[in-house]
């Protein structure tokens, strides 16, 4: 979901209504492919100081006489008997194969669940291991056939083994994200509140799993009406928000956990406003000026890893209405915000240069409605490294563009300061690309920088500027607003001096 300024201003006689109509849609469009590119996956903690207890069994897939004779022996014996069969149990269960195998026994995950809950220490954590393989398998039914065990492992979330409890946050999490009929049973039985609980945990572990847990509820198709609501509620936002910080206690790994559980919320817009409300702008906007600080003085490249959800989060919740409100923007609606954005695009394009455009997006909800942000970015001179980015891409040229579309259009003041300058020749280099929606862009630009700077419009002309249009004037798309171009430079200006802001 990310939000995009929308087409300013137009010939007379222009169909408003259309562009308004096709700015939609590809806001519509770009907002379905971010939410659709959300990977979700399973998560498998494994402990390698066991290794010592493999043995015939665990390189190849168990018959059923095989898997009952190990779930007799973990309830017959020595405690040490019993363990050592339960983690033979583990290891078959490996293999897809025994996992089916073990499904369809009657009673096995009945057995499993005794084990759970039975007084040895050391057999409930190897009950929860093989209900952690069972987890983490790749058939759907392998999931629902451990339902009856989702209410003891969340009961066990607030026991006190920090190892324990990170098992079942991902075991957890691993069901979620399989079946929705596990998520149904889960919220019914108390998953929010016993996270909520969780998330104040001092342990690192057991946040990070909390985290990828929440985030697998989070992405569900039903999370916006049956998930998210509820985690509103809980004290997990404001915890989640004081967690987005790393620390040298628990690492930037449950600041990305948490990062990513934020941006969910945010695309599903359930209630953007009230994540202002409770300051999430705010700690969105001082945590990158703090990864900007990061940036200058660390060659890192981990550091993409919090940046790219948090980019995302900020940028989002900046299209919200209420975002432009000075009180909001109180700790970071400065002049250090943009340089933060400069220092983190100097940093991905050498080290990941697909975060650029998220950077670029952010400047231009930053810069819509912004002019004190927009006049920063003129005293410092910005508009020539902002010129240096359009080879990257055909996105970062679009957005470049439209950045400068939110700087010319707040007036004669601020045309004056874009021009002269480098512009023209990179303007004009962008008229001979193909690409209409570029062109478009561009010539939207024009058109502003003609309304407000006469002189822009004479030195279009001087360097052959109504020549590089003809290139274009066959494309429908582009027709009325070349026109248009062509009728201010030679004077005949048919253009209206009022910025039109479209959703």
């Amino acid at each position: 979901m990310w939000s995009h300024r929308s087409g300013r201003l137009r010939a007379h006689g222009y169909n408003l209504q259309e562009q308004r109509d096709r700015w939609r849609e590809r806001e519509a469009a770009l907002r379905k492919a971010r939410r659709e590119q959300h990977l979700v996956s399973k998560r498998l903690l494994r402990d390698t100081d066991l290794e010592e207890a493999r043995d015939e069994f665990q390189n190849k897939p168990l018959e059923e006489l095989e898997v009952l004779h190990l779930l007799r022996m973990s309830q017959r014996g020595t405690e040490k008997e019993k363990e050592k069969a339960l983690i033979s149990l583990r290891h078959s269960l490996q293999h897809p194969e025994t996992q089916q195998t073990f499904i369809w026994l009657e009673g096995s995950i009945r057995t499993l669940i005794g084990l759970l809950t039975s007084n040895w220490a050391s057999l409930q954590m190897e009950a929860a291991r093989c209900l952690h393989e069972l987890s983490h398998a790749d058939q759907p039914n392998v999931a629902e056939a451990c339902l009856p065990s989702t209410s003891y492992l969340l009961t066990y979330l607030s026991g006190h083994s920090a190892d324990f409890i990170e098992l079942c946050l991902y075991t957890l999490g691993n069901l979620a994200v399989e079946s929705e009929a596990v998520r149904r049973q889960l919220l019914p039985q108390g998953i929010i509140p016993a996270l909520a609980l969780c998330i104040q945990s001092p342990h690192a572990a057991v946040l990070e799993a909390l985290g990828y847990t929440l985030s697998q509820l989070l992405q569900a198709n039903e999370a916006p009406k049956e998930i998210i609501p509820s985690v509103l509620d809980s004290a997990i936002l404001p915890n989640m928000l004081r967690l987005l910080h790393p620390t040298p206690e628990l690492g930037a790994s449950v600041a990305v956990e948490f990062a990513w559980c934020l941006h969910y919320i945010i695309c599903s817009q359930v209630n953007n406003p009230l994540l202002i409300s409770r300051g999430a702008l705010s700690t969105l906007g001082l945590l990158l000026m703090d990864l900007a600080r990061a940036a200058s003085g660390s060659v890192d490249t981990g550091l993409d890893l919090l940046a790219c959800p948090v980019l995302r989060c900020f940028g989002n919740l900046l299209a919200e209405e209420g975002a432009a409100d000075p009180g909001v923007r109180a700790d970071f609606g400065d002049e250090r915000i943009i340089v933060a954005m400069f220092i983190l695009m100097e940093f991905f394009i050498q080290h990941q240069p697909s975060l650029v455009p998220e950077c670029l997006w952010v400047l231009n909800n930053l810069t819509v409605k912004d002019p004190g942000l927009c006049t920063a970015m003129l005293s410092l001179d910005l508009v020539a490294p902002l010129l240096q980015l359009l080879p990257i891409s055909r996105v970062v040229r679009i957005l470049v563009l439209t950045i400068l579309c939110n700087i010319a259009e707040k007036g004669p003041f601020y045309c004056q300061r874009l021009w002269p300058g480098p512009l023209l020749p990179h303007l004009l280099d962008i008229l001979t690309l193909s690409d209409s929606e570029v062109v478009g862009q561009s010539l939207e630009l024009l058109q502003l920088l003609f309304v407000h700077q006469p002189e822009a419009a004479q030195d279009f002309l001087q360097h052959s500027g109504l020549q590089a249009l003809e290139k274009h004037k066959e494309e429908v798309d582009l027709q009325e607003r070349i026109q248009a171009l062509q009728e201010v430079a030679l004077g005949g200006s048919s253009l209206v001096p009022n910025a039109l802001a479209l959703p």
